[in-house]
């Protein structure tokens, strides 16, 4: 009777030691996703701050322009509506966006890149413009800002990457989907997309 109960004892101790390496490797497997998560969601809060920068710089632009009397007023009005599309994106508060919402914001951010863009070439037929010295800043900060997103843009993308790859490793794959750890979109690569666009004016091209 004693040998059977003594083989009840080890049968648990094997199982309950079995039973707190799977809770740890859980635990651990968990806190990794967390932490991967995490950085996604603290990248994505840089990409929005960089190209908050750049729409805090467009004001201060448009102001400047807006000094050569004759400039085309419609350019002006579409950069300024294409500024407020950009900020009516509503995006997951502390979080990173669904798919559906960062295809809405890039949707909304190349229509302002595209604005920008044609302000900037329109801007080529104002010599008197063009020589001031805050025009000359702010040409050479939107620069610097375009700069910045791509890179930032590049890090969100390779984080997401490392992300999605360890929710659908084993063990990970078997529970990341009842704990909630969903796959994170990524921007979208455009033909180009690693070379940041440069602020540059071609006084050959006409708008």
């Amino acid at each position: 009777m004693q040998r059977p109960m003594k083989t009840v004892l080890i049968v648990l101790g094997v199982l309950a030691a079995l039973i707190g390496l799977a809770a740890l490797l859980l635990t651990g497997q968990y806190n990794g996703l967390v932490n991967r998560a995490q950085a996604v969601d603290a990248q994505w809060a840089q990409v929005q701050n960089v190209y908050q920068r750049r729409a805090d710089l467009i004001p201060n632009l448009v102001a400047t322009v807006s000094g050569a009397a004759t400039f085309e007023k419609s350019t002006l009005t579409e950069i300024t509506n294409a500024r407020a599309s950009v900020g009516k994106v509503q995006i997951n508060a502390g979080g990173t966006p669904s798919a559906a919402q960062l295809t809405q914001f890039e949707q909304a951010q190349g229509a302002l890149s595209s604005a920008l863009s044609r302000l900037l070439v329109v801007a080529e037929n104002y010599p008197t413009l063009k020589a001031t010295a805050n025009f000359q800043e702010l040409q050479a900060q939107l620069e610097g800002t375009e700069n910045r997103i791509s890179v930032e843009r590049g890090r969100f993308n390779d984080l997401a990457r490392d992300y999605n790859s360890a929710i659908k490793r084993v063990p990970a794959v078997f529970f990341a989907g009842l704990f909630g750890f969903a796959e994170k979109p990524y921007f979208a690569a455009k033909p180009g997309a690693d070379t940041p666009p440069a602020v540059q004016f071609d006084f050959n091209k006409k708008p």
